[in-house]
Formats: structure tokens, C-alpha cells, sequence
């Protein structure tokens, strides 16, 4: 029997934390009938998952969380990102779409073909994406109900050399990058931040990423909600680019929850 990964874990945290760590790309699998929808041979989709994958974020959350003072909650996305991306637009607004990576990707890292010219996105979207955005949207509306606010930090990370599909990847490249929003950022989130990430060397902003997740239902209407991005240089603590996780992790997981503690007061 084929065992099916699940599509996202939803992990507790303590009922008064209103912090959601966020964890949307550091998945590798792909079912097998998504997998029979891309066109790389086996060994080159390797390759490009090495690429694409945030590599040991899950487990960078998971220590963080362990660190805690109050245990935030933990919304782990279970399938890799070449599935359905739960980050994106899932329409025209999107702008990667200008290189094929909108909702549903067509296009790799290096701009190659992933999928057939005239994939039609809908059936993923309808299967994994809309399913997730609403899991989150309720994720987020538990912290709210529970806390009277909710706090949304993104883990993610990315290579120390821009990739060809990066439409921003011209700019500064530190060790941390701290994606913003105008609306859903304050400044005490992202001063705090700066503070937790100071022993791991530089943070940034808004470059070579930018902005921060927030559920559409909340996006740009509910301050209640704030969100922030963490970026991590991947040669901070693994071997690019997808190898094994090196001692760089457990100090990154420590200031991750130093940031957990400072949101959570």
C-alpha cells in the first residue's frame, strides 16, 4: 500500500501563546501522482529539491519551539513546495508567475521546464493549496479567538548565491533576512528580531526576500495579526546546497526562540 504524506501538521503549542511558527517549504516529498506530472528524471528532480527545499527549517522550528518559555504553535507544511507553493497568490497578483513559479510551479530554479507547457494549476490548487490556506486561516483564527491577537513568523531560507529564478536577487545577501510587511510588521516585532538574530551575524531587510504570510481572509484588514519573515542563509548551518545540518542549527534555533519569547510577553 502506497503511503500517502500528509498535507500539513497543525502542532499545539501552549493555549496562551499567540505565536504560529510557520514552516511552508521544508518539506522533499511529492506524491506519486504529482510526481508523474513533472518532467525531470529522477536524479535532476534531486538536484532541484536540493535547490528549492528549505532544508532542516522543520527541525529548526522544532528545537525553537522546545526552547520556548511558552511553547508556540507550529504549522508545518508535510509536502515540498513543487507540489503547490501555499506561499504564493493563487491568481494574477502573483508576481513569480513572471518565471513560472506562481501557486503551481512550471518552471525550476534555473528556469527549465517542470511541467508540460499548458498545465492547467487548478486541480493542485483545488487539492492542496486551498485546503492549506484554510487550515492556516484557522490556525490563526484559534490564536485570535484564544489571545485576542496572533503572531505569524515564517521560517524559511535560502542560498548564499542567488538562483536564476530569483527576480530580487541582486541585493544584499546576510545571514539573516528579515522580510516585512507595512501593515502586519510593528516595529517592536522586527526590533526584536534584530535582538534574537544579533549572535548569528548580520540581519537584513527585505532583500534578497521580502514581505511576510498572512492568510488572505486577515491580509491587509486585521492588525490583530502580525507576521514576520525569517530568512536564513543556508551556509549558516548546512552544506549547500541540501546537505546535512552542521552546528549552525542549534544556534539559529536558540535565537528563533529568543524571538518566540520576546512575541509571546
Amino acid at each position: 500500500m502506497t503511503v500517502v504524506p500528509p498535507a500539513f501538521d497543525h502542532l499545539p503549542g501552549d493555549p496562551g501563546s499567540p505565536v504560529i511558527l510557520h514552516v511552508p517549504h521544508s518539506s522533499r516529498q511529492i506524491p506519486a501522482d504529482v510526481r508523474s506530472g513533472i518532467v525531470l528524471e529522477d536524479a535532476v528532480l534531486e538536484r532541484e529539491l536540493d535547490h528549492i527545499t528549505d532544508s532542516h527549517t522543520a527541525s529548526i522550528a522544532e528545537a525553537a519551539a522546545a526552547a520556548a518559555g511558552v511553547t508556540p504553535w507550529r504549522f508545518v507544511n508535510g509536502l515540498s513546495r513543487l507540489v503547490v507553493d501555499p506561499e504564493r497568490f493563487p491568481d494574477d497578483r502573483e508576481e513569480m508567475l513572471a518565471v513560472g513559479m506562481g501557486a503551481v510551479y512550471t518552471r525550476t530554479t534555473h528556469r527549465e521546464p517542470l511541467r508540460p507547457a499548458g498545465t492547467d494549476p487548478e486541480p493542485l490548487i483545488e487539492r492542496y493549496f486551498r485546503p492549506y490556506a484554510q487550515a492556516m486561516t484557522e490556525a490563526v483564527a484559534g490564536r485570535l479567538a484564544a489571545t485576542g491577537r496572533a503572531v505569524i513568523i515564517d521560517v524559511h531560507s535560502y542560498p548564499t548565491d542567488p538562483l536564476p529564478y530569483e527576480l530580487h536577487g541582486d541585493g544584499p545577501r546576510p545571514p539573516v533576512c528579515l522580510g516585512t510587511d507595512g501593515f502586519h510588521t510593528p516595529p517592536e516585532l522586527l526590533a526584536a528580531a534584530r535582538e534574537a538574530f544579533a549572535p548569528c551575524g548580520e540581519t537584513g531587510l527585505d532583500s534578497p526576500f521580502a514581505g511576510t504570510y498572512v492568510p488572505l481572509e486577515f491580509y491587509g484588514k486585521d492588525a490583530r495579526v502580525s507576521a514576520l519573515m525569517v530568512e536564513i542563509r543556508r551556509d549558516t548551518y548546512i552544506t549547500e546546497p541540501g546537505g546535512p545540518a552542521g552546528p549552525g542549527l542549534t544556534r539559529l534555533a536558540g535565537a528563533l526562540a529568543a524571538l518566540v519569547d520576546a512575541a509571546t510577553r
